[in-house]
C-alpha cells in the first residue's frame, strides 16, 4: 500500500461534520456544496428520521394534514452522508474528535448546529398526558389527542402556545391557556403591544388564564397556586427554549449566561476549525450593539451560508443580519422584523383592536423593528427599511394609508 506524502495529504480535500440535522444542519451542508466545497461532509442527527422542517409540526403535521415535513433535499446527489439516530455526546477538540454512542468521530472542520430544547414543567417528568413540541415524534403522539378532542391545558402563551392552541380550537378542542405573566408574549413584547393579543385567545374560544402558576400537575389535571384546578385530557407545555448545548460541557467551547454558543461575526467558536450556527449560536450584532441569540426560522437559514463561504475559502466574513420570523395564529399572519431594544419610540399604524395592523419601532428616527399583523406589505417594506437604517417621518408611519416606503426621509 502506498503511504501519502505530506504534500499529497495536504491536498487532501478537509471533511466538514455538522452536528444537528434540522434547518441550520442542513442548510450548513447544502450550502457547502453551493459554495464549492468539494471535500467530504458528513450530516450527524440525533433522530432516526430523514431531515425535517420543524414549522409544519405546529400546523399541518399536528391536524393530520401532512404525515411529515422532510425536507427536499437529494443528499446522495450532493455526496452529504447522513448518520442519523446518532447521540453525539461529547467534543475534544485537540483531538479533532467527536464522541458518540457509536465510538469516536473524527472531523477536520465542525459545525455545530444542534438547535434548541424545549424547557420542561419542573415537576411533570413522567406524569402522563403531557406533552412538548418540539419533534416529529412529539407532534405525531399530539395527533392523536386533537383528534379525540380532549380538554387541553396549554401552560405558556408564548409563539408556540398560541400556535398550538390555534390548531387546538381547529380540531374543536375545548383549550385553557395558563400563562404565569399577565399577557401573552411577556418575555418578548412591550405589554401596549402584547396586550391587544389576549383577545385573540376569547375570540377563538380558548380560555386565556394569566397571573397563573401551575402548582402541580396530575394525571387528568392542572392544579394552580391560587387553588384552582383545571380540567386536562392533556397538557402541552411552552414555556421557552434553551440552546442545547449541554453536552459540549468542558469541551473548552466558550458559551454564555444564556447557554448559547458565543459564536464571533463569522461564527467561529472559541476552538479552532469549529463554527456555531441556528438556535445553539449567539454572534455578536454592530447594526444593534449587542449579543443576539436568534431562535427562529430565518436565522437557521442564513446563518449557515455566512458560515459555509468562510469554510469554503477561508476568508472572513460579517453575520449581521436583520432578524425575522413569523406566527400563524388565530386566523392571522404575525410578522417581526429587527430587534427593538433600545427604541426610545413606539408608533401604530392602524387599530389594535382591529383584523390588521403593525407596530414600529424607531430609535433616533431611525426605524430598528416592526411588527404586522396581517400586514405583508408593512413588514416586506419595513425590512428592506430596516436593513437600510432608514429614518422616517413618525407622522406619516402612523397613517396605515401610507406605504411604509413613502415615510422614510
Amino acid at each position: 500500500m502506498n503511504e501519502q506524502t505530506p504534500d499529497q495529504a495536504a491536498e487532501r480535500p478537509r471533511g466538514v461534520v455538522v452536528v444537528g440535522a434540522g434547518m441550520a444542519g442542513v442548510q450548513t451542508a447544502v450550502a457547502l456544496r453551493e459554495q464549492g466545497f468539494t471535500g467530504p461532509v458528513t450530516l450527524i442527527g440525533a433522530e432516526p428520521h430523514q431531515p425535517y422542517d420543524r414549522p409544519p409540526l405546529s400546523k399541518a403535521v399536528l391536524l393530520g394534514k401532512a404525515e411529515d415535513s422532510a425536507f427536499d433535499v437529494d443528499f446522495e446527489a450532493l455526496r452529504i452522508t447522513l448518520r442519523l439516530g446518532l447521540d453525539v455526546t461529547g467534543l475534544r477538540g485537540e483531538a479533532h474528535e467527536l464522541d458518540t454512542q457509536d465510538g469516536p468521530v473524527p472531523y477536520d472542520v465542525l459545525v455545530l448546529a444542534t438547535g434548541a430544547e424545549p424547557v420542561g414543567l419542573p415537576g411533570s417528568d413522567g406524569v402522563p398526558g403531557v406533552h412538548l413540541l418540539r419533534t416529529l415524534d412529539d407532534a405525531a403522539r399530539l395527533r392523536p389527542v386533537l383528534e379525540r378532542q380532549h380538554d387541553v391545558v396549554v401552560v405558556g402563551a408564548g409563539w408556540i402556545g398560541a400556535e398550538f392552541t390555534t390548531a387546538a380550537r381547529a380540531a374543536d378542542c375545548r383549550v385553557t391557556v395558563v400563562e404565569a405573566a399577565e399577557r401573552p408574549l411577556a418575555g418578548t413584547l412591550p405589554a401596549e403591544v402584547a396586550a391587544p393579543m389576549a383577545d385573540w385567545y376569547a375570540a377563538s374560544g380558548a380560555e386565556l388564564l394569566t397571573g397563573a402558576r401551575v402548582a402541580r400537575v396530575e394525571p387528568g389535571a392542572v392544579h394552580l397556586t391560587d387553588g384552582r384546578t383545571v380540567p386536562a385530557g392533556a397538557v402541552v407545555v411552552g414555556i421557552g427554549a434553551r440552546p442545547a448545548t449541554r453536552w459540549l460541557a468542558g469541551s473548552g467551547i466558550a458559551l454564555g449566561p444564556d447557554g448559547s454558543v458565543t459564536a464571533d461575526s463569522s461564527l467561529r467558536t472559541s476552538l479552532p476549525d469549529v463554527y456555531a450556527v441556528g438556535d445553539c449560536a449567539s454572534f455578536p450584532s454592530a447594526r444593534y450593539g449587542e449579543r443576539l441569540l436568534v431562535h427562529h426560522w430565518d436565522n437557521a437559514l442564513q446563518g449557515p451560508r455566512t458560515a459555509a463561504a468562510v469554510i469554503a475559502d477561508g476568508r472572513p466574513r460579517t453575520y449581521d443580519p436583520v432578524p425575522y420570523f413569523w406566527s400563524e395564529q388565530f386566523g392571522r399572519f404575525v410578522q417581526y422584523a429587527g430587534h427593538h431594544a433600545g427604541a426610545d419610540t413606539l408608533v401604530w399604524r392602524g387599530d389594535p383592536s382591529g383584523r390588521d395592523w403593525t407596530v414600529c419601532w424607531l430609535r433616533h428616527g431611525v426605524l430598528t423593528a416592526l411588527l404586522a399583523v396581517s400586514r405583508p406589505r408593512d413588514l416586506a417594506q419595513g425590512r428592506r427599511l430596516v436593513e437600510a437604517g432608514a429614518r422616517m417621518d413618525a407622522e406619516l408611519v402612523a397613517d396605515p394609508s401610507v406605504p411604509l416606503k413613502s415615510a422614510a426621509l
